[in-house]
C-alpha cells in the first residue's frame, strides 16, 4: 500500500475506487505480496528437495489457491473440504498433505480414497489404518513437547497440547509400525505460530530428526510445520527467514547424508504467505466522544475481522481518506451488539463519518473466521493481480442468510 498524492493505492489501484466498486466492507488481497512472500521461502531452503505446502486453512478462496498451485505450491489441508477445495482448483492429490486432528476414522478413510498423503497424530488412529489400510504410506506427527508461539492458542507443541503424538510414545508407535507393518512415509511436527526465537525452533527440529531416524526404511519426506512470525507494525521484529532456511538446509543435508536418504524437506506456511498481503477495508459509521474516549464505530465487527478479539492480535489501522489529518487518538469498534473492540487508543489521522479505513495483515485467519453473527453479511473478497483488480468471491445478501434454512409451520 503507498500514498501517492492525496490518494492511497494498492498494486496500482485506488483504494477508494475499490470502495466505490465494490462496496465496505471488503477483503483485498495483493498477488505480488503473496507470490513475493512464497519465493522468499523457497530460495531461503538450500536442500536437495524441498516443498512449501500452502495452509489452506489461513485463506481458502479458490482464486489464491490457484495462485498458488501456479507457483508450484502443495497444499496442508486440516479437513476433508479443505482436500476437496484443492481438488477442484486443480491439485495432484500427491501434492496435497492432510494433517488432521480429533476427527473421526471415516472422515481419514474418504482421504485415504482419494489419494492423498496423510499425517497421522493419534495412536488409535495409526493402528486402524494399519489394520484396515496395511501398506497405506503415512507420516506420523510427533508433539516434541516445545512451547513456542506468539500467544497460547497458537501454541501446538508443548506437552498440554491436544496436537500430535508425544514424542514420549515414540515406543509404543515403533512397536505399533512393526507389529502392523506400517509404511511410515513422513514424519511431520507444528510447534505453533508467531514464533520469535528461531533458537527454540530449531531446538525442536533436532527432536524431530531423532524420531526419524526410527523411520528411516521408508521416509520420504520430514515435515516441519511453519509459524514464521510476520511483522504486524512498521518496527515490529519478524522471522529471518534467510538466517533460519540456511540453519535448516544444514541441518537436512546433515541428516540426509547421515541416512543416505534423498529426502524432501516440507514446510507449510499459511501466514507467512497471506497475512501481509491482506488489507481490511472498513467505513466510519460513526465518531462518539464520551468522558474519556473518542470511538470510531464503523460498519464492520469479529464478525467479520475476530482476531483482535479471539487473539489480541494487533493490526495496523490506516485512515486512508485522511492522510494529511491532524492525528488523534481513537478506539476503533464495531457495530456488532457485544463489546467487539478491535484497537484500543490507537493514533489516527483525523476520523470522519465515511472515512475509509484500512485493517493491515488481514490476510490470514481473518476473512476465514467470518461469520453471519447478528446476521450479517459477509463481505467481497478483491485480488490485486498485474494492476487489475478482480472480484474472487461476492458480498452475501439475504438469499444466502436464507439458503439452507427451511420454514415450519408448527401451528
Amino acid at each position: 500500500m503507498e500514498l501517492i498524492g492525496n490518494e492511497y493505492y494498492l498494486g496500482g489501484t485506488s483504494i477508494p475506487e475499490l470502495v466505490e466498486k465494490y462496496g465496505s466492507p471488503l477483503y483485498v488481497y495483493d498477488a505480488e505480496k503473496i507470490k513475493h512472500q512464497f519465493y522468499k521461502l523457497h530460495e531461503a531452503l538450500k536442500v536437495g528437495k524441498s516443498k512449501i505446502n500452502y495452509a489452506i486453512k489461513a485463506l481458502s478462496n479458490i482464486s489464491i489457491l490457484n495462485l498458488l498451485k501456479s507457483l508450484g505450491s502443495g497444499v496442508d489441508a486440516v479437513s476433508i473440504q479443505e482436500i476437496e477445495l484443492a481438488l477442484h482448483v486443480g491439485f495432484a492429490p500427491q501434492d496435497i498433505v492432510y494433517t488432521p486432528n480429533s476427527v473421526s476414522f471415516s472422515e481419514i478413510e474418504e482421504a485415504i480414497k482419494l489419494g492423498v498423503k496423510i499425517n497421522i497424530d493419534n495412536i488409535d488412529m495409526l493402528e486402524a489404518i494399519g489394520h484396515n489400510y496395511p501398506g497405506y504410506p503415512v507420516g506420523i506427527r510427533i508433539n516434541p513437547h516445545v512451547m513456542a508461539g506468539g500467544h497460547s492458542k497458537i501454541s501446538v507443541g508443548h506437552i498440554d497440547s491436544k496436537f500430535g503424538i508425544s514424542i514420549h510414545q515414540l515406543p509404543l508407535v515403533k512397536r505399533i509400525v512393526k507389529t502392523l507393518n506400517i509404511k511410515v512415509s513422513g514424519i511431520h511436527m507444528h510447534t505453533g505460530s508467531d514464533i520469535l526465537d528461531v533458537e527454540v525452533f530449531l531446538y525442536a527440529t533436532d527432536v524431530l530428526f531423532n524420531a526419524a531416524k526410527e523411520f528411516t526404511k521408508n521416509l520420504e519426506y520430514i515435515d516441519f510445520g511453519s509459524g514464521f512470525k510476520v511483522k504486524y507494525k512498521p518496527d515490529d521484529i519478524e522471522t529471518n527467514i534467510e538466517e533460519f532456511g540456511s540453519a535448516i538446509s544444514k541441518k537436512f543435508n546433515e541428516f540426509c547424508k547421515q541416512t543416505n536418504k534423498e529426502l524432501t524437506l516440507m514446510f507449510e506456511p499459511g501466514k507467512f504467505i497471506v497475512s501481509e498481503a491482506g488489507y481490511f477495508l472498513v467505513k466510519a459509521n460513526v465518531v462518539k466522544q464520551t468522558t474519556s474516549t473518542i470511538f470510531v464505530g464503523v460498519d464492520s465487527g469479529f464478525n467479520h475481522l475476530i482476531r483482535p478479539m479471539f487473539y489480541n492480535a494487533y493490526h495496523e489501522i490506516i485512515n486512508v481518506s485522511n492522510p494529511k489529518g491532524k492525528p488523534r487518538i481513537y478506539t476503533v469498534v464495531g457495530y456488532i451488539c457485544e463489546t467487539d473492540t478491535f484497537a484500543w487508543n490507537r493514533k489516527l489521522n483525523e476520523v470522519r463519518p465515511d472515512d475509509i479505513l484500512v485493517f493491515k495483515n488481514a490476510g490470514a485467519y481473518s476473512f476465514m473466521m467470518a461469520s453471519n453473527y447478528n446476521s450479517r453479511f459477509r463481505p467481497a473478497e478483491v485480488l490485486i493481480a498485474n494492476k487489475k483488480d478482480y472480484l474472487i468471491r461476492k458480498r452475501e445478501n439475504l438469499e444466502d442468510l436464507l439458503r439452507n434454512q427451511i420454514l415450519v409451520n408448527t401451528d
